[in-house]
């Protein structure tokens, strides 16, 4: 899992994630900063960090990596939809994950990543009974949910990821080549 586009990416994070400009008019305007940020856009970040392109409409988001973002100390969630779920939560053992941990402010951000192998049977594998009873094809399908929601909490992927990124009141601090690099 090697990562060798971080100031790539943290050129795009300083442009268009932690945008001053766009920070600033949203104070001034009393909009709120949290969720002003689309997933597409961290999608496409951790795109730039691992040199991989999506992975199209269905299964994980990049070739070879599942992107997942929170809120600081936020759970990360994983959905799994009736027609495709079943596939993707046993891609979800095999692909790498990156996870993005943010401030309100976006400001910070801490970047850890994870293989799939890693996490499976601590939860992909635990998920799949509970996935198939959520689409139990006896229920009609009115009455079944369209989505299966899970999460892996944040304390957990803070203890056993690898930090390969670490961005401190929009500065880039720490990544996986250096201790303390700054640009």
């Amino acid at each position: 899992m090697v990562l060798s586009n971080i100031n790539k990416a943290y050129s795009f994070y300083s442009k268009h994630i932690y945008d001053e400009e766009k920070m600033k008019l949203l104070e001034e305007n009393r909009l709120p900063i949290a969720g002003s940020v689309p997933s597409v856009l961290w999608e496409l970040f951790g795109a730039l960090l691992t040199g991989r392109t999506g992975a199209g409409a269905t299964g994980a988001d990049l070739q070879g990596w599942e992107v997942k973002s929170s809120k600081h100390l936020g759970s990360y969630e994983y959905q799994y939809h009736i027609n495709t779920g079943l596939d993707k939560l046993r891609e979800d053992c095999i692909v790498n994950h990156l996870f993005f941990s943010y401030s309100e402010t976006y400001k910070d951000v801490a970047v850890r990543v994870m293989r799939g192998s890693d996490l499976a049977s601590r939860y992909f594998q635990k998920w799949e009974p509970d996935y198939i009873s959520n689409y139990n094809p006896d229920i009609p399908a009115n009455q079944r949910r369209q989505r299966f929601r899970k999460s892996i909490p944040y304390g957990y992927v803070q203890e056993h990821g690898t930090l390969v990124m670490k961005i401190e009141s929009g500065v880039l601090i720490t990544d996986s080549d250096s201790e303390q690099s700054r640009d």
